[in-house]
């Protein structure tokens, strides 16, 4: 599962990264939790890139409890095409969601450490996501996401047995595109040896905590703090 990321980049950046104009301003969110709003591209009406503002949790247009989006943050690779939550939005709206790193956490002791994976380079790169447009009882449009997960790679797997998946630069257009064919072969494990993890500080666990701070590397202790209910289930 991944139930925690974060994005710290220059919008120049991501703009290079992802083929999108620049955007005015990126906020750096260093701890990013399910039901945040977050930026995520996807691919506008005239066939463009567009950054879009979205909330993570998929909410299914036929869905009526929105409780449902807190267990649908992630759609697992393996049935995303056939599950009721996440067949449609693979077949209509697939996007990327920027990221500079995530977090997972392992099992030490009677606690949990946790861990921040990312690209050995720190450059950002790209969840393979999916998104869903629905109208609240307000009447307005919300647009939600979620993160497709995988098996691990040999380095994630020492700390977790899944991972996000990690869409190669050059698989992007690929991935947005729904009507290119075999989309699932991109649903593979990153090469590990661009990606490094590294023991963190148990403040990650609560998402209240949000500064640069979180992404400092320490030496992991025998035993860590239990982590909070739901960031590291399947």
């Amino acid at each position: 599962m991944c139930g925690r990321y974060e994005l710290h980049t220059h919008p120049a950046a991501m703009a290079l990264a992802f083929g999108i104009p620049i955007p005015p301003h990126i906020e750096s969110h260093y701890n990013i939790a399910p039901g945040q709003v977050q930026p995520v591209v996807r691919l506008a009406k005239d066939g463009t890139r567009e950054l879009a503002a979205m909330r993570w949790g998929l909410m299914p247009h036929w869905a009526k409890d929105k409780s449902i989006a807190y267990k649908t943050i992630n759609a697992r690779a393996e049935t995303v095409a056939t599950a009721p939550a996440f067949r449609d939005a693979f077949k209509r709206h697939r996007c990327l969601v920027p990221a500079t790193g995530f977090y997972e956490w392992k099992k030490v002791g009677a606690g949990k450490q946790p861990y921040h994976i990312g690209m050995i380079d720190g450059a950002p790169f790209a969840f393979a996501g999916l998104w869903s447009s629905r109208k609240n009882p307000e009447g307005e449009w919300v647009d939600t996401y979620t993160v497709v997960t995988t098996t691990p790679n040999e380095l994630a797997a020492k700390v977790h047995n899944r991972m996000p998946v990690i869409l190669a630069a050059e698989d992007y257009a690929r991935w947005l595109d729904v009507a290119a064919p075999n989309a699932t072969e991109l649903l593979r494990p990153y090469p590990a040896d661009e990606m490094r993890a590294y023991p963190v500080s148990t403040r990650v666990n609560k998402p209240a905590n949000n500064d640069a701070r979180l992404l400092e590397e320490i030496e992991p202790p025998e035993t860590a703090a239990v982590t909070p209910k739901g960031v590291d289930e399947d």
